[in-house]
């Protein structure tokens, strides 16, 4: 029997244990403090609000907060634990975890949920936390079994240690008597492990979710399957909108006739269901909810914002609106006296880039399913938030939190798309419609033409220099929609209109005295969401394309200029690491090399790149042969699964610096499959070379994204360097590199 602990109250700290798990609850205050919350043994499983649970028999139980999407979070934030509580990871289980406030971020989101590269940054000090108290109360049951005094004792894998009297006890063995003393103390960060006594962190061991993908025993959100189930598919309105319930800028194009006859009469197909966004077909199977799909004949309404809208034309609308100095918008870390550097400038130097809508091109599409029965819900989700899926069913349905159970499934890939909740409210109203559980899929055609893009943008960007090539002046203004008026309005406004995601990495941290950086918001009413290094990605390939501009126009080596302009050593030292894997002043024949440096902003992740490419003048195609990379993360939980996830960072970026790209049309999305929508593929994959420098720098930092921005800038830098060619406009399509290479 599962039991559900209420984190909002807390049991008395002695409980009576028996049987064979003793289980602990934990919860980190906001001085980061961690308070017990309870102590106990079951007989057969653990409760819903704790992190660590002994059975009898060695088994620990770990619980993960986060959703496992590929990035390896699965084992990373247990293995923290299991480091602090001295666990022999080989008896580790690791459980996702439920809804619940004790499982919140404490650090960033401050509810339960994943993305931005927050997971191990939040969760590092409370995972350790907990390890250090769990192996408190081993060490003082220990002792007290023994009557020795608790100083005297020490751990190895799984077991307290009495060397002075030869004596030693699995946690299994403790687990069976444990209770926990009424004079322990929480534990604070002086009780933990120095890392001269890690044992996990910072070695690598196998991904505990990896055995299961390949097997097939894994479950992702469309494997979910319910007795009595109904599959749903959608017809949606083709103009591209913010139809979702959580959205302030929500514009719903909803059904004004429907014709569902045709739909009704194919076999399977059991129900038609008209919802504010859509006319969904409900059925037995798959397929025939598709081709009722199909059959159906609806009308829609019309007016919206985002009919007007076109994709290329509003891309040189904002580069226009970015080079009149007259449009104004929002200003945010200016430094200096920007005015004066350019007035007494001996030279300027101008330079505008810009970049198109990307998908997140997940291999799993959107897709939720629900139970709703007898005022209780149940949610089976490939979700990026339990917190954001459960308050979605609350406000859908008008339940109470208390009444929604979230199961989260493993993620066919995330990417910020799958932070989105209009599948979660889709399925919910559809089984309550139903009366029974439905499954919503999108087909690859919806998820392409309902995704909830990465924003166009267009930057202008202007550096003043003085007589000694010094850059004294900086200019940055960049024009875009923005993401948080869609997700985070609250956020905006705090921000006075400053949108925080869409500027990542637009405050630049290069050493110049005199600095200026503005978003100029433009509303278009087009969905756009979350998207792997959202921001930073449209910066950096900016920023890193003009500094190798300015270093040919001063006739400096570009990796000089990037030295010369970092004032901190982290940066220094990954500029020089790849400058010498790539052995940067050997001369090639018939490619080039690029550099890119990001700083990595709030993931503290620091990380330089540099491609060597090749171009084919007559068809202007470019060949990326090999990528370096260099990153400084301080410290790396896994140094193996980190450049992972800096490899796979690099191959998301290549695709959207070379191919992928959104075009919309009168609102209407033109792509409907990757037969349209260009993706990398095997025959594209460039060798990749990573290298984690160590800086000394003993930091978290997070690791999903760090390793998308710098691979545009750094082969349109390459391509410039071997064609002369300078590269304006993401995605770099052959047609553009032959329209560059004639100017």
């Amino acid at each position: 029997m599962h039991k559900r602990a209420d984190a909002e109250h807390h049991p008395s700290r002695r409980a009576v244990l028996g049987g064979g798990c003793f289980t602990l609850a934990f919860l980190l205050t906001p001085g980061r403090q961690l308070r017990v919350m309870s102590a106990r043994a079951q007989p057969t499983t653990l409760s819903a609000n704790t992190w660590v649970s002994i059975y009898a028999d060695g088994t620990i139980e770990i619980m993960c907060p986060t959703s496992e999407m590929g990035q390896g979070i699965f084992t990373s934030l247990p293995l923290i634990l299991a480091e602090e509580m001295d666990a022999d990871w080989s008896r580790v289980r690791v459980v996702q975890a439920p809804v619940s406030p004790a499982f919140a971020n404490p650090v960033h989101f401050k509810s339960q949920g994943v993305g931005g590269s927050r997971s191990l940054r939040g969760y590092w000090m409370p995972m350790r936390l907990a390890g250090a108290h769990a192996r408190t109360v081993l060490l003082a049951n220990a002792a007290t079994r023994w009557q020795v005094p608790r100083a005297e004792l020490t751990t190895e894998p799984s077991r307290v240690i009495h060397a002075a009297s030869g004596r030693s006890i699995s946690y299994g063995e403790i687990a069976a008597f444990a209770s926990l003393p009424a004079d322990l103390p929480a534990p604070t960060e002086a009780d933990l492990k120095p890392q001269s006594r890690w044992r996990l962190i910072g070695r690598d061991v196998p991904r505990v979710e990896v055995p299961s993908k390949v097997n097939g025993a894994a479950t992702f959100g469309i494997d979910v399957q319910r007795p009595d189930m109904l599959y749903a598919s959608i017809l949606r309105a083709p103009v591209a909108t913010c139809p979702h319930p959580l959205y302030t800028q929500a514009v719903v194009i909803g059904p004004t006739r429907i014709d569902d006859r045709a739909a009704l009469a194919i076999e399977g197909v059991t129900q038609v269901v008209a919802l504010d966004h859509g006319v969904a077909v409900l059925g037995t199977d798959y397929w025939a909810t598709v081709k009722g799909k199909q059959a159906l004949k609806v009308e829609w309404q019309t007016g919206a914002k985002s009919e007007r809208y076109d994709s290329l034309t509003a891309l040189d609308e904002f580069s226009a609106i970015a080079r009149d100095p007259s449009r104004k918008g929002v200003a945010r870390g200016n430094t200096g006296d920007v005015a004066a550097a350019f007035e007494t400038a001996a030279r300027t130097l101008s330079g505008e880039f810009s970049s198109e809508h990307v998908y997140h091109a997940a291999m799993e599409p959107m897709n939720a399913t629900a139970s709703v029965r007898d005022g209780e819900v149940d949610l089976w989700s490939p979700t990026q938030g339990q917190t954001w899926a459960r308050d979605t069913v609350v406000k859908t349905l008008g339940v109470a939190p208390d009444k929604v159970r979230v199961h989260t499934t493993f993620l066919g890939g995330g990417f910020g798309i799958k932070t989105e909740q209009l599948t979660t409210a889709e399925a919910v109203l559809l089984s309550r419609a139903a009366g029974k559980p439905v499954k919503v899929i999108w087909s690859r055609e919806d998820d392409i033409r309902n995704g909830a893009y990465r924003p166009a943008a267009a930057h202008r960007l202007e550096a003043a220099l003085d007589a000694a090539g010094r850059i004294t002046g900086w200019k940055h203004r960049l024009v875009a929609d923005s993401v948080l008026l869609r997700a985070r309005t609250a956020q905006l406004d705090q921000f006075k209109g400053f949108d925080v995601v869409v500027m990542s990495g637009a405050v630049t941290t290069y050493a110049i005295p005199n600095k200026h950086h503005e978003f100029i918001h433009q509303d278009r009413g087009i969905p756009l969401g979350y998207w792997s290094a959202n921001g930073a990605g449209l910066t950096n390939f900016a920023i890193e394309s003009f500094l190798d501009e300015i270093a040919g126009a001063l006739g400096k080596d570009p990796v000089a200029l990037r030295l010369e302009l970092l004032g901190e050593p982290r940066g220094k030292r990954v500029v020089e690491a790849v400058a010498a894997m790539a052995q940067w002043d050997r001369k090639r024949e018939g490619t080039a090399l690029g550099i890119a440096y990001s700083d990595g902003g709030e993931w503290n992740c620091k990380c330089a790149q540099v491609a060597e490419v090749s171009v084919d003048r007559r068809s202007g195609v470019v060949k990326v042969h090999k990528i370096f990379a260099a990153v400084d993360p301080g410290i790396a939980v896994q140094p193996d699964h980190l450049a992972q996830q800096i490899e796979t960072g690099i191959l998301f970026g290549l695709g959207a610096a070379l191919r992928e790209r959104i075009t919309i049309e009168d609102g209407r999305v033109q792509q409907a499959n990757f037969g349209a929508y260009d993706l990398t593929r095997s025959r594209d994959v460039p060798e990749i070379e990573i290298k984690i420098v160590d800086t000394g720098h003993r930091g978290m930092s997070g690791a999903g994204q760090p390793g998308v921005p710098p691979v545009a800038p750094a082969v349109a830098n390459a391509i410039a360097a071997l064609t002369g060619a300078r590269m304006r406009r993401t995605p770099m399509l052959p047609e553009r590199v032959q329209a560059a290479m004639k100017r």
